[in-house]
């Protein structure tokens, strides 16, 4: 009866998960409550250049290792963000709470925000928003990385990385 109920919780948590990645990123509207997540740690955000999982040269992580991504479907130049709704479920906003922002291998002239439609700042690099990928669960992991062709590990200059291919993601 016991190993039922862990099965059962299992094909729950299961579920949960096949659910959230079809939500992904094919809402990329501009409705729908808070999108974004904190900095991992309080007292501002952080931008370190380093090397990671699945990708060749650096890339930008937060403080705690965690990859940044970008998104094609956003801009750089003006700075636009899409990714709202579901797609910000699964590819959550890098936010800059107060407490400013440091960086660690990356040019701060590079470094800016822009403020979302729920009214919080999000980081950018070079005019590209940052994210993060909710299914890397572990620092240095960029699980993201070509993920419908649309994501990619963002490099400490703005541009994507290379090497590695994520599956669909969404």
């Amino acid at each position: 009866m016991l190993a039922i109920r862990y099965l059962t919780g299992f094909t729950t948590a299961g579920l949960a998960v096949v659910a959230l990645t079809l939500a992904g990123c094919s809402d990329n509207s501009s409705g729908g409550g808070k999108e974004s997540t904190p900095d991992r740690a309080s007292g501002g955000a952080t931008l370190v250049a380093a090397k990671a999982e699945k990708v060749t040269g650096t890339v930008v992580t937060d403080r705690e290792g965690y990859v940044l991504y970008r998104f094609d479907a956003d801009s750089a130049k003006p700075t636009k963000v899409t990714c709202y709704g579901g797609c910000a479920k699964l590819w959550p906003a890098a936010t800059a709470p107060s407490g400013g922002i440091t960086v660690n291998g990356v040019d701060r002239k590079l470094v800016s925000t822009v403020q979302r439609t729920d009214g919080t700042k999000q980081l950018t690099l070079d005019g590209w928003p940052l994210y993060r990928y909710a299914k890397d669960d572990q620092p240095r992991e960029a699980y993201g990385q070509g993920v419908g062709g649309t994501w990619f590990a963002v490099t400490p200059a703005g541009g994507k990385a290379s090497g590695g291919a994520g599956g669909s993601g969404y």
